[in-house]
Parts: structure tokens; sequence; C-alpha cells
């Protein structure tokens, strides 16, 4: 395993949401027990996505949970870069339907990540999302 290298590893249940590169909108952070978790709020254009970014302080598990999304979306973790803003992690990713239960989770270590929503061809007008990161 490399630095900055993460494992996610998709919940069996659960389906992802995706989003377009726009809103820079999030909430307040809250900490619980050490961990961290991270609210953000956004809207994908059709073919689209957009990413938010976050800070990991030590090793360990990180989640994601697309909360808010009326149709199936991509939701992937990876770090800051490329042309979408966010080059997802190898097997970081998933379609989600919005829900309560983290869709990607997996083992990070310190550094700045970001979580990316994007259109996985359900879209047929922009849609607004909310995803929670939970995160040491």
């Amino acid at each position: 395993m490399t630095r900055r290298h993460i494992r996610l590893v998709p919940l069996a249940l659960a389906l992802m949401v995706s989003a377009c590169h726009s809103n820079p909108s999030t909430s307040p952070t809250t900490t619980t027990g050490g961990l961290t978790t991270e609210t953000f709020t956004g809207t994908v254009a059709v073919n689209g996505s957009d990413s938010k970014t976050f800070t990991v302080a030590v090793t360990g598990v990180v989640s994601a949970t697309l909360t808010a999304a009326p149709v199936p979306m991509g939701l992937g973790v990876g770090q800051p870069g490329g042309a979408s803003g966010c080059v997802l992690l190898p097997g970081g990713s998933t379609t989600a339907t919005a829900g309560t239960l983290a869709q990607v989770s997996g083992e990070l270590t310190p550094g700045t990540f970001c979580v990316q929503v994007y259109d996985v061809g359900n879209q047929t007008a922009p849609v607004s999302y909310t995803v929670t990161v939970t995160h040491p």
C-alpha cells in the first residue's frame, strides 16, 4: 500500500450519487469520539460532477454517504486534481441511491482527499445533493 492510498469497499446494498463541480457549500463540522463528520451540498449538471475536499488527520476509516438526491448518482472518494477536480481512487466509487448507510468506506492515511458526486446517466436536469463524510 502506498502513502495516501485508500482501500474502499462499497457496501453490498448501497447505491451511489453523482454531482457537478459547482457548489462549494458545506455545513459546520462536528466531531464525536475522534471522528469528524462533514456535510456537503451541491448541484450536479447533466453529464457533470461536483467534488468537495476534506482533510484526514490520522490513518483511519473514512465513510461517504449520499444522504439526499432524487435519482441514483455516482459517489466516490479520491484525491484532488484532474479535469473533474477529483481523481477517484481504484475501487473508491459506486452508484448510490440516497440513504442513511455509508455507500463507500475504506481506510485512508493522513492527507487531503475529495468526495465526488456525478451523473451516471439518470439525470434530465441539474440535481441537488447532500453528502456526509465521516473521517478521523
